[in-house]
């Protein structure tokens, strides 16, 4: 493997900013320190005081293969992601077929090595009627079982209350959760349905999926994780009022429930349907204003833990449907690191903040071996931000497979200049310099 050396960086680190220099060696970082020596050094990048951070982790994203490949497919989502400082993702079972037995879950990383140029691992589905195989999975080289407590693709709700209290009794690792309360959903489709029939528009999506199918949900997986001391990480919270069910009196490696909050539900409120309708579509809803502020707090002072993206995309002929048929999700997995540095521009967030909540906070989460801090003797992943250079997203810089963004037309004050993956300087100056693919993740466990 090439040796490389990152010369004049401003590391943001474990919350502080140091200037330093950083050597990167057969894949790990060998040395960091002011003047650096270049001998044996094949690589030199010349960061020019500008930012570098620890990779991002996604610990949430739908990539779509196999099965649903005329959305996406793991190497275009990945090449997406590399190119927007994600370095390492968490992909979900409700592919087609779900990943419900070990066999399927295989075939999923045996794809991934031959195609993803981000690292990868994939999470283990749970149903009513697979516990055997999920009790089958591997602590140490999977990340985690997700549950999905509310409707999903194919055979993947988990409504039987034997099962989900068996899950959590006997799960020997993190259980992920899509929390929203099935039965108030189903009331809520009726009533709206005969209210507007045919007439209905993305603004009926937080009335549907509302305040009370979330809180429901998340409070019955608080409360089953309580009961049996299982390992719980609830996803894509979106609530103000899910809040109170999380803590911030201990740090996150001490935690037994922890919870993500994810870019679109910090950027969009549904004031942005009017605009963007069916495109912001997706489940758990965007909400109220409200929401947002409240999630932004509860991320400040750590109730909640990680920032994810739940990218999710779909054809634009898709999401060009009527609202009932148009399905939920969005692609953002190329943005989060760009808009939360926006975030960081308007005040609202440190830089530091943003390393600890997109790369320290998921690698404790899932104790994740050697990665998402810059260390001596951890995993290279590392991208170079240049805070003064802006990026309009437009068609033409869309990276995704589907072609679309809800965020088209956007202005970031930032853009990433380099991305570095399990040492390997895979994307720089808007290029993709090789198609190696990235490494499977291990975990500490």
């Amino acid at each position: 493997m090439s040796k490389l050396l990152i010369r004049n960086a401003r590391l943001v680190n474990e919350g502080r900013i140091i200037e330093t220099d950083i050597r990167v060696e057969d894949g790990f970082i060998a040395q960091i320190g002011r003047s650096l020596l270049d001998a044996g050094i094949s690589q030199i990048i010349d960061a020019n005081g500008h930012y570098v951070l620890p990779g991002v982790i996604d610990d949430q994203v739908h990539f779509r293969e196999p099965g649903l490949t005329h959305k996406a497919t793991i190497q275009s989502e990945a090449r997406a992601a590399v190119a927007g400082g994600v370095t390492s993702f968490m992909e979900m079972p409700n592919t087609v077929p779900n990943a419900l037995t070990q066999e399927l879950l295989a075939d999923k990383y045996a794809i991934a090595a031959k195609t993803s140029l981000a690292n990868y691992s994939f999470f283990m589905g749970a149903s009513n009627n697979n516990l055997d195989e999920v009790l089958r999975t591997d602590p140490t080289t999977v990340c985690g079982i997700k549950v999905f407590m509310g409707s999903s693709t194919g055979n993947m709700l988990v409504d039987n209350e034997k099962v989900l209290d068996e899950l959590f009794r006997q799960s020997p690792m993190l259980i992920a959760t899509h929390c929203e309360d099935e039965a108030t959903i189903r009331a809520n489709t009726e009533r709206y349905k005969a209210a507007y029939g045919e007439t209905a528009t993305a603004s009926l999506h937080p009335l549907i999926r509302n305040e009370e199918a979330c809180l429901k949900s998340s409070s019955l997986a608080v409360e089953l994780a309580k009961q049996h001391n299982a390992r719980l990480h609830i996803l894509h919270i979106s609530t103000a009022d899910e809040l109170s069910l999380f803590s911030n009196d201990r740090p996150l490696s001490e935690k037994r429930i922890t919870a993500e909050v994810c870019v679109h539900h910090l950027w969009f409120d549904a004031t942005d349907y009017d605009h963007l309708g069916n495109l912001i579509k997706c489940n758990p809803a965007i909400k109220a204003p409200h929401h947002k502020e409240a999630l932004l707090a509860a991320l400040l002072d750590d109730r909640l833990d990680i920032i994810a993206t739940d990218h999710a995309p779909h054809t634009w002929d898709e999401k060009q449907q009527s609202y009932w048929q148009a399905p939920s999700g969005l692609p953002l997995v190329q943005h989060p690191l760009l808009l939360m540095l926006d975030f960081v521009n308007q005040g609202k967030l440190s830089i530091e903040t943003v390393a600890r909540k997109m790369s320290h906070a998921p690698a404790d989460c899932f104790q994740i071996d050697r990665r998402g801090y810059v260390r001596e003797g951890y995993w290279a992943d590392l991208v170079l931000i240049d805070t003064n250079r802006p990026i309009t997203v437009s068609k033409e810089n869309i990276l995704y497979q589907c072609g679309w963004s809800p965020l088209e037309g956007h202005t970031f004050a930032s853009s990433v200049t380099h991305t570095i993956v399990s040492g390997e300087l895979v994307y720089a100056d808007g290029k993709f310099l090789t198609d190696k693919p990235g490494k499977r993740m291990a975990f500490n466990r």
